[in-house]
Formats: structure tokens, C-alpha cells, sequence
């Protein structure tokens, strides 16, 4: 009898040990993709893709701490990045994509700016060098076209408001949106993503 019991424990703890088992032999064919993706090299060759709420690990609104916990330290620290430091600041992380420049106000991350090295993509698959015939093309009615600052027609601004926005200025802290720069060849040259910074036409202001 109890040595029909132990093949009985036996086989119930074999099944038990199976059944332990095989979610776990299952579990590492599910995250195989992920880790690809969260790769920094790969990031930037797969082109995580740039949204008004952020780019990877930059997220609107997070602090300057994070920032540089992300991403490093400024890459160019003697370079000037605003008149006025403490309240708005422009620099490239040590960690970040060439051509990626940060706007931080007040210690928040407001503005993620893309310039002509980047090769990274916005979430509609648009980057720097694109027509802005395409831009218009993607976002059909959302987009609202201004007039460029300082250079002559074809050069403007193509802005989409993702969360919040609208027409003329805005200054809602919550809105979100990314502002394509076009130049006066017809092509995107910058493209600014975040809250209401992404209106400033010249740096900080």
C-alpha cells in the first residue's frame, strides 16, 4: 500500500513539477521582441518614434534629475543654451541622438527638437528632409499652417495639436502637439514635440 501511495506521490509530483515548468519554459519566447526594442542602439537605427508626449524615455514634463538619469549629463556643457539657465535651458544629452536638442523650463522637459542630423521618425513615420507637401498629406485637416518668422514662402510652420491646442497661441500646460519647421527649400527642417514651447520660434522664446 504505501509503496502504491509513493508512486501515486510520485506521479502527482512529477505532474506538479511539469505544471510548474512549462509556463516558465513558455514565458522567455513571449519578451523576445521588447528587449530589442529598448535597446539604445537599436532605438536609434529602429527609430523609437518621436510623439508630443515624448521619445523613448523622455517624457514631457519629467525633471532635469531624470533627464540626466536617462540620458546623461549635457553633451556640451560650455555651449549656450539660454540667456537664463534656471528658467530655460537647450542641451543635447550625452546619451541622446545626434541632432536631438531638449528644451527644460523650470526644471521640466517642455520641448524635444529634432534637427538635421536626426533620423528619427515622428509617430506618422514623418522626420527632418520630408516635403511639407507630404506633412500636409499625413495630417490632412489637423494641421494648421503659419507663416515662417524669418525666412519667405515656401518656409512655415505645419502644427498638429495632439491633446488640447487649437488655433492662435496657445498656452495651455497639459496641450500637446509637434510643430514641423519648414524652410524655405519646401523641406522639413526641424521638427519640435512637446507642450506649448513648441511654438517658440527662436530658442527660449
Amino acid at each position: 500500500m504505501s509503496h502504491h501511495l509513493k508512486q501515486l506521490f510520485g506521479a502527482a509530483g512529477m505532474f506538479a513539477l511539469l505544471a510548474a515548468c512549462s509556463p516558465e519554459t513558455k514565458a522567455p519566447t513571449e519578451p523576445v521582441p521588447p528587449p530589442a526594442a529598448t535597446d539604445p542602439t537599436a532605438a536609434a537605427t529602429t527609430g523609437v518614434s518621436l510623439t508630443g508626449e515624448g521619445w523613448e524615455s523622455l517624457r514631457i514634463g519629467m525633471t532635469r534629475a531624470e533627464i540626466v538619469e536617462a540620458l546623461g549629463e549635457d553633451a556640451n556643457p560650455d555651449a549656450v543654451g539660454g540667456p537664463d539657465p534656471e528658467s530655460c535651458d537647450q542641451f543635447r544629452p550625452e546619451r541622446a541622438p545626434e541632432g536631438m536638442l531638449l528644451m527644460v523650463q523650470n526644471d521640466r522637459l517642455t520641448r524635444i527638437s529634432l534637427g538635421d542630423e536626426s533620423g528619427i521618425m515622428t509617430d506618422e513615420g514623418l522626420r527632418v528632409g520630408d516635403t511639407a507637401e507630404r506633412v500636409k498629406a499625413v495630417y490632412g485637416d489637423q494641421a494648421i499652417v503659419t507663416s515662417h518668422k524669418y525666412q519667405a514662402a515656401p518656409a512655415e510652420y505645419v502644427t498638429v495639436w495632439t491633446r488640447g491646442g487649437g488655433e492662435g497661441y496657445v498656452e495651455d500646460e497639459t496641450a500637446r502637439g509637434i510643430v514641423y519647421e519648414i524652410g524655405s527649400d519646401g523641406t522639413v527642417m526641424a521638427i519640435h514635440a512637446g507642450g506649448p514651447s513648441i511654438q517658440y520660434v527662436e530658442g527660449c522664446a
